[in-house]
């Protein structure tokens, strides 16, 4: 039996869960409503404050399923409760973000400014010209936002410049000037 699939999810003080017969989960709380289709090898019942996930058979694939259906209802309870967040990092000279409505703007050493266009559910906030933090409830979202806008300008290993999640290392290199020492 899966590890993670087996373990039943509580339901904190103000979320609500339903299940449709079609097998599609909703989860809503006080950040907002999510839902995910469930696979139809896969039974979700809530009960006594908990929910609890099955499987039908022992096939590989199911098994996979089990586990990854049971992390993105828990994703999904901690989306509406507490939220998510990533921030970036930019660095070069002359590179930064400003944050307008829905746009975020970004300066980074193209001839022009990108607009870069939040999804639905999705805000951007600049707290330095330097630092964009995403947030929102839905995980998998935030994630997707966070690497297209890292896309953007990718860091380079030679100095460092472009965009970078805060908790990311850099690998740096040497230039050429260290390999003529030797």
């Amino acid at each position: 039996m899966s590890r993670i699939g087996r373990l039943p999810i509580t339901i904190p003080q103000g979320v609500k869960i339903t299940v449709d017969p079609t097998n599609m989960v909703h989860v809503e709380g006080p950040k907002g409503k999510l839902n995910c289709a469930v696979h139809s090898e896969i039974k979700v019942e809530v009960k006594d404050g908990k929910v609890e996930l099955s499987r039908s058979t022992d096939d590989l694939q199911v098994k996979s399923y089990h586990g990854l259906y049971r992390q993105m209802i828990s994703n999904m309870i901690t989306g509406v409760t507490k939220g998510y967040s990533k921030t970036l990092v930019i660095n070069g000279v002359g590179y930064r973000a400003e944050a307008k409505g829905k746009y975020v703007l970004f300066t980074l050493g193209f001839a022009n400014q990108i607009e870069f266009m939040l999804p639905e559910g999705i805000t951007a906030v600049c707290e330095t010209p330097n630092k964009v933090t995403i947030s929102g409830i839905d995980k998998q979202k935030i994630g997707q936002t966070a690497a297209e806008i890292r896309s953007l300008r990718a860091p380079e290993p030679y100095k460092g410049k472009g965009i970078k999640y805060e908790t990311e290392k850099i690998r740096r290199k040497a230039g050429k000037t260290a390999a003529a020492k030797k």
